[in-house]
């Protein structure tokens, strides 16, 4: 293995000589204890490597040992329910072998190298396959069948394929291809800064149905789409991503914790074993990836944990799976680029971040993408991506955001005063936007409602009148409205508090389905319809607020998850306008 030298250390950057034949984004071992660093910039033969370890104690002098490989991660069966770090150690077996702690240097395997996996062939000897393309399965959880894919640049015929118990080592399938045989085995490894091929991307125009009313009526999300959620400290980020989680109909979960608070990855480590998967009652872990990096591990690890993450969920794509990244948070990623940009004395941008941190947001970004695999049966796959961005102070002109605001094409701005009020999710919906609304119509027509395009539009509109006439009644009294306006602000507020507040907590208003979202707003429209046409006729306003089947539209989001009670919410209210009518005549 070649050599260098270190010539100098900052922190979490090394400064090598003697790299000559080295590559931008090789891994590299720093020191006789083999920190891993990747190298980030060449200037003739000296290497500029940032370091995923501590480096406290490397000094001049010491080696520094060249792959000639870049970082890379293994993909194959033990992926679903492990906890790595972010390049890809894990976590879960480093503490049985060594402790609590992390020691520098130390190697493991990210995929367990004795485990047998039975492998079932889906193809048999003489057939011609071509990248991509499945060579057999292996059930890695209940709630995971992992294919076992032709690897890149590989295309031929199969002369031996193998079924029964295997490890990841051992080879399952030998492929003639028009240079030599090669040896297929169930894992591959892949860099983690290449993004993985696909045929062709797609427009997407499914919604990743989240089960929060707020996300999916106001500001849907597609199969394949990208989001930010943005949000002072406390408003609920963290949350939110969780809840995503948990409810999304997303079929794989890769959760990035990027320089996230220690106590918040551990209530992911501890709650997600514990929670059971929604569409299948099986512990939610089953389907789930989590990379744990914590705010006290060493920075620049935060952009390798970033990368790990999105390889390991393209990997899952490429299977046909809808996939979805959660990043909490891109900004702690931000400030780790940062800090590297200043030991490496670039010339800042904008906040003393690098000039160009616009362009690594939205490379990571336009990783995302309903799109056809490659393979000869054409399958789709969708990587959605939701990242979490924590501005100073909420400041939502950071350049963090604002970098984030260019690519992503849904923003759920979180805000502190909603929070503070208990209104969860804290999404501020006049800041608030998807731009996939024209994507999903159709999805929405056919699937769920004719309407319910038009009854969305109705809502939005009806809070935004809210939002003008509060500020005219903070200045002339809500006694000075009209009483169409009084009416306006009480069926915006039934909005606000009857379908967007959800308790995370409750068995029934953590999750509500597309078809329900639709009859409770529905139902709540129809009595503001109603309401002023009853207006119109002459009625008090005050009659109309004291029916008593408004307490029954409140209580909606509390009924099982069916049609039929919210259906017979509904027709109270007709039969409860009919009443008000007759006893006036």
């Amino acid at each position: 293995m070649k050599q260098g030298k270190i010539i100098r250390v900052a922190g979490p950057l090394v400064v090598a000589s003697d790299c000559l034949g080295a590559k931008m984004y090789d891994m590299v071992k720093i020191g006789e204890i083999g920190l891993i660093g990747e190298i980030i910039e060449l200037k003739e033969d000296r290497a500029f490597i940032q370091v995923y370890e501590d480096t406290t104690g490397i000094g001049p002098g010491e080696p520094v040992f060249l792959t000639e490989k870049p970082l890379s991660v293994e993909l194959g069966p033990g992926l679903a329910s492990s906890i790595y770090d972010g390049i890809q150690r894990p976590l879960d077996i480093i503490r049985i072998k060594e402790g609590d702690f992390i020691t520098r240097g130390i190697e493991v395997p990210p995929l367990d190298r004795e485990k047998k996996w039975s492998f079932a062939p889906l193809v048999g000897e003489g057939q011609e396959v071509i990248q991509g393309d499945f060579l057999g399965e292996v059930e890695e959880t209940p709630l995971v069948r992992h294919k076992i894919m032709v690897p890149s640049g590989c295309a031929g015929k199969i002369v031996e394929i193998k079924e029964g118990e295997f490890t990841v080592e051992e080879v399952v399938a030998r492929i003639e291809t028009e240079k030599n045989v090669k040896e297929v085995k169930m894992f591959q490894t892949w860099s983690i800064r290449k993004n993985r091929e696909v045929h062709e991307r797609l427009m997407p125009d499914e919604p990743l149905s989240t089960g929060q009313r707020v996300l999916d009526t106001l500001f849907p999300l597609t199969k394949g789409g990208t989001a930010c959620v943005p949000g002072p400290f406390g408003s609920g980020k963290t949350v939110v991503q969780h809840q995503l989680a948990k409810w999304s109909d997303a079929q794989i979960i890769v959760f990035v914790a990027c320089g996230e608070r220690g106590n918040e990855v551990a209530d992911l480590l501890i709650s997600f074993p514990d929670l059971k998967d929604p569409h299948t009652d099986r512990p939610l872990i089953e389907r789930t990836i989590i990379i744990a990096n914590t705010s006290n591990m060493p920075v620049a690890a935060r952009e390798a944990s970033i990368y790990t993450g999105m390889t390991i969920a393209e990997y899952f794509r490429d299977m046909g799976y809808s996939v979805a990244l959660m990043a909490d948070s891109s900004s702690r990623w931000a400030e780790a680029l940062r800090e590297i940009s200043g030991r490496m004395e670039e010339m800042p941008g904008e906040e003393g971040y690098p000039a160009y941190l616009a362009s690594r947001i939205a490379a990571f970004y336009e990783r995302a993408g309903k799109v056809i695999c490659l393979g000869s049966d054409r399958r789709m796959g969708a990587l959605s991506v939701i990242g979490a961005v924590s501005p100073p102070g909420g400041d939502l002109s950071d350049p963090v955001v604002q970098s984030t605001l260019k690519v992503v094409k849904v923003f759920w701005a979180l805000d502190d005063r909603l929070a503070n009020m208990r209104h969860f999710p804290a999404i501020n919906w006049l800041f608030s936007y998807s731009l996939y609304i024209e994507n999903i119509k159709d999805y929405w027509k056919n699937q769920v409602a004719e309407d319910f395009s038009d009854l969305r539009q109705n809502a939005m509109q009806l809070l935004e009148e809210e939002s003008e006439l509060q500020e005219i009644a903070r200045l002339v009294g809500v006694e000075s409205l009209s009483a169409r306006e009084r009416l306006i602000l009480e069926s915006a507020r039934s909005i606000r508090e009857d379908f967007l507040h959800q308790n995370a907590f409750h068995p029934q208003d953590a999750y509500t389905s597309l078809r329900i979202q639709y009859l409770m707003l529905r139902t709540i429209l129809h009595f503001h319809n109603q309401g002023l046409r009853a207006l119109e006729e002459g009625m008090n306003l005050e009659e109309i607020l004291a029916l008593r089947v408004r307490e029954k539209i409140s209580k909606m989001k509390f009924l099982p998850e069916e049609d039929a009670g919210i259906l017979e919410v509904y027709i109270e209210v007709d039969n409860s306008f009919r009443e008000l009518l007759k006893s006036k005549e």
